[in-house]
């Protein structure tokens, strides 16, 4: 039953894609590790295939639309993509096993990695919940280029760490430093999120089996989520649900840390 449940979130974090650009990967991890029984560190592996490859179809949608930025995508993305394949090759094989204690608390890699994903999580929220920036149609696009590339980087590296495609801190930068409107922005993410998580997911491919069959079929459901997604942003404006989304990310934070820390100190 709770695999049905895990497909069930696989169209929802497609859908969520869609619609706003980013927050998917907030649902990817919880998701394979609690509903489709997948091990910490390997599901951060398997969120990067399945966010990368779902936002790449997203993105061919939004460049039909000509509502992808590719200078803004170059100058962001590279660094990104850099930062994301070196914490995914090199720093994550060197996190030990074993952490030591706290508390009377053993601390694992795999409860320091779902821990650091959940305060991550209420960081994320806490934007998402504020009211954003008004979208300016009409303003000329400035580059701020030595922010972009310092914030491509620092996402690169969370990405490379959790798993996370990066589209909750992405899409602030895009709108703020690049001054895009929303939806260039969320398009512009999208093709983003799409080159470093893929480009990540090849870190790990020496270094672990991948069960491809369930990857595949998780991915399509995620597919599928984010054409219905991308359908739906001609009627829902993406920057009202994220004070929702927010919420529920805020939520969600909150129960794993609480999950974690209770199944680790019995």
């Amino acid at each position: 039953m709770t695999e049905f449940f895990g497909f069930i979130a696989a169209i929802v974090i497609g859908v969520t894609l869609g619609l706003i650009g980013g927050g998917g990967s907030i649902l990817t991890v919880p998701s394979l590790v609690y509903l489709s029984g997948v091990q910490s560190v390997p599901a951060t592996a398997y969120s990067l295939f399945v966010v990368g490859l779902t936002a790449l179809v997203g993105s061919v949608a939004y460049m039909r639309q000509g509502l992808v930025s590719y200078r803004t995508a170059v100058v962001f993305g590279i660094p990104s993509l850099l930062a994301v394949f070196a914490t995914r090759r090199f720093l994550v094989p060197a996190i030990p096993v074993e952490l030591g204690s706290v508390a009377g608390i053993a601390v694992s890699r795999d409860l320091a990695v779902m821990l650091f994903f959940a305060a991550l999580m209420v960081a994320a929220s806490v934007s998402m919940i504020r009211r954003g920036r008004q979208e300016g149609a009409d303003e000329e696009l400035r580059f701020h280029y030595p922010m972009i590339v310092v914030e491509g980087i620092v996402v690169g590296v969370l990405t490379g760490l959790v798993g996370a495609g990066g589209g909750f801190l992405i899409i602030p930068a895009l709108v703020l430093l690049a001054r895009l409107p929303m939806k260039l922005a969320v398009g512009t993410s999208l093709l983003i999120i799409a080159a470093k998580s893929l480009v990540g997911f090849t870190g790990d491919l020496a270094q672990m089996d991948v069960n491809w069959n369930f990857l595949a079929l998780f991915s399509a459901f995620a597919v599928g989520g984010i054409l219905l997604g991308t359908w739906l942003t001609r009627f829902v404006p993406g920057h009202r649900l994220k004070p929702a989304f927010g919420w529920f990310t805020l939520a969600m934070g909150v129960y794993i840390i609480g999950r974690e820390l209770t199944f680790h100190s019995m």
